[in-house]
């Protein structure tokens, strides 16, 4: 199945529109990576364990909205949006959301 932030696809017309179509996942961050992380926000760098848990985050929804788009006979999902959060008390989860619209693309 097509992902993509565009709402056309080169080479291809939209022959059927399925409706729109979304993924959520909401994923906490434990102790020992919340202390890493402190200790990388004092000493400058990247938080290798923050990045890991946003990218797993993101396939989730993305996952989880590419099924929603299966399940409604779709082979592409355009104009993808993704949002990200902080829930919780003292933001401790980390939420991501996706939406677009499932669509069927056939050859021009």
């Amino acid at each position: 199945m097509l992902l993509t932030t565009t709402n056309i696809v080169e080479g291809m017309k939209i022959t059927a529109y399925h409706g729109i179509v979304s993924g959520e996942t909401i994923i906490g961050a434990n102790v020992i990576r919340d202390f890493f992380a402190s200790v990388r926000d004092f000493i400058g760098g990247r938080s290798g364990a923050y990045e890991e848990v946003l990218r797993e985050a993101k396939d989730t929804a993305l996952r989880e909205m590419e099924a929603n788009a299966a399940h409604l006979g779709a082979n592409a999902v355009i104009g993808i949006d993704l949002d990200y959060e902080t829930v919780g008390s003292n933001g401790s989860m980390l939420m991501v959301t996706c939406s677009g619209t499932a669509v069927t693309l056939s050859p021009i």
